[in-house]
């Protein structure tokens, strides 16, 4: 019999104006207050996401070899464990790891729909196309969202299982976790799963080492937010006058991304007819990755309505696995 091709839709819920509204208000918020700061996500136009590619390949950034080590090992446990039909992926990129996934609920014969979702429609087209490429028969629903505003538009049919690798759920902040965390749940059915990847609290010069590589790759990711600001709002930072900073804070367990002003500079921000001073020293906050306690993470979880029902790590305790039911 003739294999079925797979079908692919892209359902947008970012046009034009959503995306600029949102730039506009971040970098005017951001910019104003005091200490400065901007937001993570404007990092990755298709230069910042080619630089985060990069990134996970140094040899100081272990959370991506640690998570895919443990996908590898555990994988066809998570199929099994929970019955999916469905894999529904955050923030998934060029949905690389997520082969592992795939693959393994396939050979659980249960695999009948993937749902990745991302801000970067070009790269959440492209990554669709090539996993239904990979996949014959399977109903590829690509969805171009923002996960912290657009979760209760995610389509819901099926058994799914709701994956929300690579750590990124350290970029929010307490308070804001916790909101995501309690949403999401809230989308979820009876029979729905979580599956959530986090970085684990290690000694502090890898983590920073992790943030701060030798190579300077980070540096151009963490300045590349400025490159963004500059095109898309007629800015004109100096990216090379910032000297990017990578510290960890122990009382939050968190690691700060800052980019530093070398000088006294005034930037003007056209598309917000904005002037903005920084005094030399000056340091804006452009990213928090915050690490976790498994106990911790778990009574996060729970406060949002979660049952944790399977955790693993890598052999070496960097990372973590968790797999939480509604």
């Amino acid at each position: 019999m003739p294999v079925s091709q797979s079908t692919v839709h892209v359902i947008n819920h970012l046009d034009r104006d959503y995306l600029r509204q949102a730039l506009e208000a971040d970098v005017r918020t951001g910019l104003t207050a005091s200490p400065k700061w901007l937001p993570p996500k404007w990092f990755y136009d298709a230069a910042g996401s080619e630089l985060f590619s990069r990134i996970t390949r140094l040899p100081e950034y272990y959370p991506t070899r640690r998570e895919l080590a443990i996908l590898q090992a555990r994988a066809a446990d998570l199929a099994v464990a929970c019955g999916a039909d469905t894999l529904v992926e955050l923030g998934s990129g060029t949905s690389e790891k997520t082969v592992l996934l795939l693959e393994a609920l396939a050979a659980a014969g249960t695999l009948r729909a993937y749902t990745p979702v991302d801000v970067d429609a070009v790269t959440l087209e492209s990554a669709a196309r090539r996993v239904a490429g990979s996949f014959p028969g399977l109903d590829v629903r690509a969805v171009c969202a923002d996960f912290e505003r657009h979760l209760a538009l995610l389509p819901r049919t099926g058994r799914r299982m709701v994956a929300f690798l690579g750590g990124t759920i350290g970029n929010l902040e307490p308070d804001a976790r916790g909101v995501f965390l309690k949403e999401l749940r809230a989308t979820l059915r009876p029979g729905d799963t979580f599956l959530l990847g986090a970085d684990l609290v290690k000694d502090t010069g890898r983590l920073v080492a992790a943030y701060d590589d030798a190579a300077g790759v980070t540096a151009a990711f963490n300045r590349n937010v400025l490159r963004v600001i500059n095109r898309d709002l007629a800015a004109d930072f100096d990216p090379e006058a910032f000297a990017h900073v990578a510290v960890y804070d122990a009382r939050h367990d968190w690691i700060e991304m800052r980019l530093r002003a070398s000088r006294d500079m005034r930037v003007r921000v056209g598309g917000l007819g904005l002037i903005v001073d920084f005094a030399e020293g000056e340091e804006m906050r452009t990213e928090i990755s915050a690490k976790f306690r498994p106990d911790g993470l778990r009574e996060e979880l729970v406060a949002a309505g979660f049952e944790v029902r399977r955790r693993y790590t890598d052999p070496a305790g960097d990372f973590t696995l968790v797999l939480a039911g509604a």
